[in-house]
């Protein structure tokens, strides 16, 4: 069953408060309003008159400066949605960019528009601290995936994903309806996703161990097939013990695997 939705622009404007971060041509942010003040951590990383990128986590860089980049290079194309998670805390971002000028069209800078979609697609684990402690910011876990799709956001259900590919700095999320590009990277993903029935099992893929059907050996590797899925998920010799002790596979059967 295709249980994918669909978050249009028309949803997006009727259902969230928008974020607005205006940045000058140097890409320095100058300014904000009040709800990006509010999701943003303005008090921890004073973002005022620094580079934008001086203040994203490694992983987030290269998408930031892609959104830039697709913005200078055609300003007249609207680049594609990015999604992206932030530490703190944690929530779900889907962002826009769009170059400004002034009246003789010479650029001025730009506005990076963001849609809080934490709710949409996460729920919070439950924490695990005494109640004596202070409250741990609780970590999102993602119960749908999105996936862009033009210029929408598809949501997939975490339970229709037979497994995700690594995509260099996003994911391929394949189900059963087909491939669809998240421009999360598997690193996101990986600590969002129910450690119960997903599991990284190559620096590459991450797999739905409810899917799995097959387990083989090819030329002393091995290697996992899905249901509905021809393509052969490669297992890392340093994942092989702890996926089959998951799978309720004893170390011994390794030898009669052909």
């Amino acid at each position: 069953m295709d249980t994918r939705t669909l978050l249009s622009p028309l949803y997006l404007l009727e259902r969230f408060e928008v974020g607005i971060v205006h940045l000058d041509d140097e890409r320095r942010v100058v300014g904000m309003n009040d709800f990006a003040r509010r999701v943003l951590p303005v008090d921890q990383m004073q973002p005022f008159d620094r580079m934008v990128l001086s203040f994203h986590p490694e992983r987030s860089k290269p998408k930031v400066e892609f959104l830039l980049d697709q913005a200078t290079v055609c300003p007249v194309a609207s680049p594609p949605p990015m999604t992206m998670i932030i530490n703190i805390p944690e929530r779900v971002l889907l962002i826009k960019v769009s170059r400004t000028s002034d009246a003789r069209q010479a650029p001025t800078g730009y506005v990076l528009v963001f849609y809080d979609i934490t709710d949409e697609v996460a729920v919070a684990d439950n924490p695990t601290t005494a109640p004596s402690l202070p409250a741990a910011p609780q970590r999102r876990r993602l119960n749908k995936l999105p996936t862009v799709s033009g210029q929408k956001i598809v949501f997939v259900e975490a339970d229709d994903v037979l497994r995700l590919h690594s995509d260099g700095h996003y994911t391929r999320v394949i189900t059963a309806q087909g491939n669809q590009f998240c421009n999360l990277s598997l690193g996101d993903l990986e600590g969002r996703l129910d450690p119960e029935h997903f599991m990284r099992v190559h620096r590459s893929h991450i797999v739905n161990l409810r899917e799995v059907t097959q387990m083989l050996r090819h030329d002393a590797r091995l290697v996992l097939q899905l249901r509905g899925d021809s393509t052969e998920v490669p297992v890392s010799r340093t994942s092989g013990k702890e996926l089959m002790a998951r799978l309720g596979i004893a170390s011994s059967t390794l030898k009669d695997l052909g």
